[in-house]
């Protein structure tokens, strides 16, 4: 692991989670607000040399954290945040939108 924080930004349509890795590139976490209670987990990306290593599943769980804490839900089109849903059933289902 890098050690770097995971850093958040947003927009009124979406925003990210982000991880500057030290080959200048970004890990991150894409979404897209549809409501005020629903976001769509929609990208993961970590560069290849950074993989395997545990970033990804923070940002996942950062922005689980942060749905239990803004009051909100997650639709997860992206297959990994997908994958982490299913991983962590039943103890995420109050955050997954039906």
């Amino acid at each position: 692991m890098t050690g770097q924080e995971i850093q958040f930004e947003e927009t009124l349509k979406g925003g990210r989670y982000f991880v500057p890795m030290p080959n200048g590139e970004d890990s991150r976490l894409t979404f897209v607000r549809v409501s005020q209670d629903r976001v769509i987990a929609d990208h993961t990306f970590v560069p290849v040399p950074y993989r395997e290593q545990g970033i990804a599943e923070r940002m996942v769980e950062r922005l689980i954290a942060d749905a239990r804490a803004g009051g909100y839900t997650i639709t997860p089109t992206c297959w990994f945040v997908a994958d982490e849903f299913k991983r962590h059933t039943p103890e995420w289902d109050d955050v997954l939108a039906r």
